[in-house]
C-alpha cells in the first residue's frame, strides 16, 4: 500500500492547515492510522492516531487544535490543524499500522512539510 500526503505549506501563527493522506488500497476501515512529525535532527513524534473503531488519540502538545480523521469510501486519512504554532514546523508523515495501532508498521508516506511563522 502506497501513502501520499499532501496539504502541507507555509501558514502564519494561528492559522489553519489541513494534511491530507490519500491510500492507494482500500486500508482505511482495516487498519490503524496515523500522522507523525519530525523537525531535522530529532526523533519521529507521534501526533495523532485512528484505529479500526475511529477512536483518536492526540499528542498533548496538539489536543484541542487538531482533529484526525478519515473517508474511508475515498481511502483518505486528514490531520485538521488549527490555531498552529511555531513548534508544529515539522515534517508530517501518514502511517498505516498492519492491524491495531501497537503492531509493526505497513507503510508510511514521504511526508509534506508544514512551516509555521510568527
Amino acid at each position: 500500500v502506497q501513502l501520499v500526503e499532501s496539504g502541507g505549506g507555509s501558514v502564519q501563527t494561528g492559522g489553519s492547515l489541513r494534511l491530507s493522506c490519500s491510500a492507494s488500497g482500500d486500508i482505511m476501515r482495516t487498519s490503524c492510522m496515523g500522522w507523525w512529525s519530525q523537525v531535522p535532527g530529532q526523533g519521529m513524534v507521534r501526533v495523532a492516531r485512528i484505529d479500526t473503531l475511529n477512536v483518536t488519540t492526540y499528542l498533548d502538545s496538539v489536543k484541542g487544535r487538531s482533529t484526525i480523521y478519515k473517508d474511508n469510501s475515498k481511502n483518505t486519512l486528514y490531520l485538521q490543524m488549527n490555531r498552529v504554532q511555531p513548534e508544529d514546523t515539522a515534517m508530517y508523515f501518514c502511517d498505516a499500522y498492519a492491524v491495531g495501532c501497537s503492531d509493526a508498521l505497513r507503510s508510511r508516506g514521504e511526508g509534506t512539510q508544514v512551516t509555521v511563522s510568527s
